[in-house]
């Protein structure tokens, strides 16, 4: 097998992959308005209650029309998983690897026609559909890597007269709570994770993005998993979250959300259920507020980039964006000044024109948080840019820039979720580091500075899951840099490591006397 390598992105200053892309956007476009079923044990199952997946670039454009799981759906989902857990637990881990290589070796040839419902469905601007997709093959192809090297177990000692051996035992059925912004890559690798390591899954999709996973687990019948394995019920949360998270025969909840969500899953999954005869694992991604420090010996050049990149791609949609920034009071003004003019030449706009640096925000609701949190900034700071929106057509928030800020205000504690980033002085940089420690997340940061010494201090001091040196908080990749974080932001799952499989996993020792 060749050794591991990220999924290369798509270089779209060629003209030949602009025409790809554009003709995969046509070829998605023509699908648009199909009606999806939920898929239990291989059965197609349509529903009356259907959800309308739309595009947020344009809120009358229907992608399609997705089932609705009931409790009784969830039920029977958990009821298939489990029965399939029987006969997919003993299936040799090599056979399990091969059906992600082949499901990353689809994903590969279709790339362009993910990443286009990407940018219809998801509102992501190419480039970051792109990502998507790649890091969606890359978790495929690094879990099937992972599951070959943990197959056998690890090595312990044996004494004379005994045999010792340690290895790894699938846990059961696992339900698994994707979120809508990495709506490919994060789906399917917190589904491959359980699959490759012997468990069973229940998935329930964003109902914001579930056309995406539904193409997801036709990737996976192509590719030869065997049904029950995976079954897909999309649906309310309100109607069957609860059913699956406090189900007595799930083992394990892979979820990846907003911090009140993540906590609530934690409390509920903490009960123990009539019947339920082990406790539940809880993986948890729950958000972060990242923070990128800007020293007084900073190339200014490179803090812009990091900030714009960090706290504007895909809109600022991400746990890892940039929304707020900690300045050395002695270049604070300066760097203030050339954010400003960097973000007055974004381009905002249809998801789906390759000219827009940013599409929309995903929904309504989206859009209504954002603009009460851009009204709470203006009493807390100084407006510096954007603070508008366009909801005429689509969900669409400007850039913005607040300046003169206190590092414990509001929009510098909440998470936003939206293109909007906050600016703080700080003294110094201990004053800093300081300033950036102070939120209850800890996922991502970034310190810029060509002052070693004060990077080493930070790579001390600075408490964050990944944390990055002169350069943006986003875009982590596969097998390169395992992503997860603590405080608030979660259960430092670092997803795309080497211990992330074993997360899903339960060890044994068996000692046998000679």
């Amino acid at each position: 097998m060749i050794p591991y390598k990220h999924e290369p992105f798509t270089d779209f200053t060629k003209q030949e992959n602009r025409e790809a892309y554009e003709k995969a956007l046509e070829k998605v476009k023509q699908e648009l308005g199909k009606e999806y079923p939920l898929i239990i044990n291989g059965e197609r199952i349509y529903t009356d209650d259907k959800t309308r997946s739309y595009n947020p670039s344009n809120k009358e454009e229907t992608i399609g029309y997705v089932s609705k799981a009931s409790a009784e759906h969830a039920d029977k989902a958990v009821a298939a998983a489990k029965e399939a857990f029987q006969t997919w637990r003993t299936v040799d881990p090599k056979t399990r690897a091969d059906i992600l290589f082949r499901a990353a070796a689809i994903t590969r040839r279709r790339k362009h026609e993910f990443s286009a419902l990407l940018s219809l469905e998801g509102g992501k601007p190419w480039k970051e559909a792109d990502a998507d997709t790649a890091e969606a093959i890359d978790f495929m192809e690094y879990y099937g890597r992972q599951m070959l090297e943990l197959k056998d177990g690890k090595k312990v000692e044996s004494r004379p007269g005994e045999y010792n051996q340690f290895d790894y035992l699938p846990i059961g059925v696992s339900v698994v709570i994707s979120p809508w912004n990495f709506a490919y890559a994060i789906m399917a690798g917190t589904t491959a994770a359980p699959v490759v390591t012997g468990n069973t899954v229940v998935l329930k999709p964003s109902s914001n993005t579930p056309v995406i996973s539904y193409k997801f687990m036709e990737v996976l019948e192509e590719a030869g998993l065997p049904k029950g394995v995976v079954n897909w019920v999309p649906g309310s949360s309100r109607d069957i979250g609860d059913v699956l998270v406090e189900h007595k025969d799930v083992g394990l909840i892979s979820f990846t959300g907003s911090k009140k969500v993540g906590t609530d899953i934690m409390q509920k999954a903490s009960k123990i259920q009539d019947g339920q005869a082990h406790l539940k694992r809880v993986i948890a991604e729950m958000g972060g507020k990242d923070t990128i420090v800007v020293d007084s010996e900073a190339d200014l050049q490179v803090a812009t980039d990091a900030i714009i990149y960090s706290a504007f791609g895909f809109s600022g949609q991400k746990c890892s964006a940039c929304s707020r920034v900690i300045a050395d009071e002695k270049i604070y003004d300066e760097l203030v000044e050339k954010v400003k003019a960097e973000t007055e030449k974004l381009t905002v706009g249809d998801a789906s024109s390759y000219d827009n640096f940013m599409g929309p925000v995903i929904d309504e609701k989206s859009i209504n948080k954002i603009k009460e949190y851009i009204e709470i900034g203006k009493q807390e700071g100084r407006l510096v840019a954007g603070g508008n929106t366009d909801e005429s057509k689509g969900n669409f928030v400007y850039p913005t820039v607040f300046a003169d800020v206190k590092h414990d205000s509001r929009i510098m504690q909440e998470e936003i979720f939206g293109p909007v980033v906050g600016f703080s002085k700080a003294k110094d940089f201990d004053q800093a580091i300081e300033f950036a420690n102070d939120t209850e997340y800890g996922l991502t940061g970034a310190v810029i500075s060509n002052n070693r010494m004060k990077l080493e201090q930070a790579r001390r001091d600075f408490m964050v899951g990944n944390l990055y040196f002169n350069r943006g908080c986003t875009g982590a990749i596969v097998g390169y840099q395992p992503f997860g974080g603590f405080k608030m932001s979660g259960t430092d799952s670092k997803a795309g490591g080497p211990d992330y499989l074993v997360l899903h996993l339960q060890g044994r020792t068996v000692s046998e006397a000679l």
